[in-house]
């Protein structure tokens, strides 16, 4: 064997065929248990891991060397492979049958004793994995998580350029524009005063392609959003960017698809089926009290409005008579205790709902409910047929403004609904948002973002407030994967877009005027979308958040325990930038223990 080279094989490849070859690996400690004099060690590299057994009689030289070996030793061995004895194999190991009867070892790096044994990870804070992240890398969750972004990423490259896309990649540092969050502002040095912006997506950009004669465009892009924090939000995050000169939406979604169904055959070996359901915003909140509908699981919303419009119970007839409305979910067969009955009432009230009705169908068809007695027989008959409720269902129903009703009997159907101990894939796509969205204020604001366009423009001049866009998302087990939407490519349409936003022609000028003015040049229609590569990995990794499947993430506070960021920076550097501090931040600063 070489003394040049590390490694003949990867540790996982080797089966027993091999029995009988000298080979030489390289990789970590993953084990080490010491049996009398023989000393067995679990060798783990990328490929896998593969028992090493350091036996007297066929390494009888530098025992010294082999007591020194810890836990995440770097080493290379050479020895030959054998069957494992009868008795001795690891049916869990896809190289349980074998193992390595070791003749050499160098060590190749020593360990200090590790912070947290790495077999453990699950007992193990946060906060703690991600100091040490090279360290939580080298376990086989993360390892899977990486290959299994590494695939997302080979698949969609594959598929889009087999679709004749144009990888193109945009810029970094740019002008700030609106897009929904915060921008996370770049000082320039040259220029004291102002700032880039990094980019929230590469909206304008992607769109300037288009005009450029790119007809077909795509990047796996870095983006940045100064929001708070959830589960599935990062400060950078990486979306697929695409976008198509002369383009529908059924262009798009059709596009979706074919990536999609690549990606999770890569990664998940599954074949999903086409095309993925699609309805429309409207429809989404209707049903499933949420505009990314969690459509594993039926437990849809009812209108019951008009079979309660004369009723004489006074909790829902003082709703309908000022506008509201009364909407129910059946829950199917939970056999709650009144506790927790009492506990979905508090879950409401959490919500915003002024109450929770509850009522439980029993064997003889009878019902069960603290409202009962305010029901007449006709309401409770046409309630349970609307519900299409069973002996044993649960009922659960709502009255309130129609937004609120939607959006709590949405939440109360995740809570109760959500499939456990198993993660089937449902997407779908959810078409027809409205233009805009109405602040608490009375103001009106783009629902995606102020470059998309109406489905009819004389709706939207007479009545902004309800047009319709053509906006799509894309939907996984309740998560928005993607968005996108059909853009403003005439001038003038886009010009009314501000206008209606109350953006003043000096000021859109001001802000995007690069951009109008391109717009003048011949611009083709043209559509696309972004998804999130984060939310889509951790979703067909089953993982509870995307910090798991991001390499180096920040925590739930905007952090990086590994490196220290964010961090101060010297006085010489702010000058040179142009920026004092606050006197105030300043002050938090020196108070602040070193």
């Amino acid at each position: 064997m070489s003394t040049e080279q590390y490694r003949s094989d990867n540790a996982g490849a080797l089966r027993i065929a091999d029995v009988g070859r000298i080979v030489q690996l390289a990789g970590w400690i993953d084990r080490r248990r010491d049996h009398g004099g023989v000393v067995f060690v679990d060798l783990r590299d990328a490929s896998g891991l593969i028992q090493v057994v350091f036996n007297p009689d066929s390494y009888p030289n530098d025992e010294q060397t082999i007591s020194e070996l810890r836990l995440e030793y770097c080493i290379t061995v050479t020895g030959t492979i054998r069957e494992r004895p009868e008795g001795t194999r690891n049916p869990n190991v896809i190289t349980g049958e074998i193992e390595v009867v070791a003749e050499s070892l160098m060590i190749l790096g020593s360990s200090a004793p590790l912070p947290f044994q790495l077999n453990d990870r699950s007992d193990t804070e946060e906060i703690r994995r991600l100091e040490h992240r090279y360290l939580d890398l080298r376990t086989e969750r993360m390892q899977r998580n990486l290959q299994a972004r590494a695939l997302t990423a080979r698949a969609m490259r594959h598929t889009l350029e087999g679709m004749g896309f144009l990888e193109v990649e945009t810029p970094t540092l740019i002008s700030s524009t609106p897009e929904g969050a915060r921008d996370m502002l770049v000082p320039s040095r040259l220029r004291p005063g102002t700032f880039y912006a990094l980019p929230q997506s590469p909206q304008l950009f992607k769109q300037l392609l288009m005009i450029g004669g790119v007809e077909r465009y795509y990047q796996i892009a870095r983006c940045y959003r100064d929001e708070d924090f959830r589960s599935d939000r990062q400060l950078e995050f990486t979306q697929l960017d695409i976008e198509g000169a002369f383009w529908t939406q059924n262009d798009v979604l059709e596009a979706v698809e074919k990536i999609i169904t690549a990606v999770v055959r890569d990664v998940r070996g599954i074949e999903l089926t086409t095309p993925f359901p699609r309805i429309s915003y409207a429809d989404a909140l209707e049903r499933y009290g949420s505009d990314k509908p969690d459509a594993r699981f039926g437990m849809e919303i009812r209108d019951l409005s008009q079979l309660f419009a004369g009723t004489d119970f006074r909790a829902f007839a003082g709703v309908l008579s000022a506008g509201g409305a009364v909407r129910g979910i059946n829950a199917g067969a939970m056999n709650l205790r009144r506790s927790a009955l009492d506990a979905l009432i508090d879950r409401a009230h959490e919500l915003g709902a002024k109450g929770l009705v509850w009522v439980v169908v029993q064997d003889d068809g009878s019902l069960r409910s603290p409202v009962t007695k305010h029901l007449s027989e006709e309401e409770q008959t046409a309630m349970v047929s609307a519900l299409e409720a069973n002996p044993n269902d649960l009922l659960l129903i709502v009255a309130g403004p129609q937004k609120l009703v939607e959006s709590v009997l949405g939440q109360l159907r995740l809570d109760l609904g959500i499939p456990k101990g198993h993660q089937e894939l449902s997407f779908l796509f959810v078409v027809d948002f409205p233009v805009f969205e109405t602040t608490d204020e009375g103001d009106l604001v783009p629902a995606h973002h102020p470059f998309t366009a109406p489905v009819d423009i004389e709706e939207l001049r007479s009545h902004p407030e309800t047009a319709l866009s053509r906006s799509y998302d894309l939907v996984l087990n309740g998560s928005e994967l993607g968005s996108g939407s059909v853009r403003i490519h005439d001038p003038e349409i886009q010009a009314e877009i501000f206008e209606i936003l109350g953006i003043a022609p000096e000021e859109a000028y001001t802000r995007f005027g690069w951009f109008l003015e391109a717009l003048k040049y011949g611009t083709p229609p043209h559509a696309g979308i972004a998804i999130g590569m984060d939310r889509l990995i951790s979703i067909l990794q089953e993982e509870p958040n995307i910090r798991e499947v991001i390499p180096f993430p920040k925590t739930q506070s905007g952090a990086d325990p590994l490196t220290g960021s964010p961090a101060r920076v010297a006085d010489l550097q702010l000058k040179e930038l142009g920026i004092e501090l606050d006197p105030e931040v300043r002050k938090a600063w020196e108070d602040e223990p070193s």
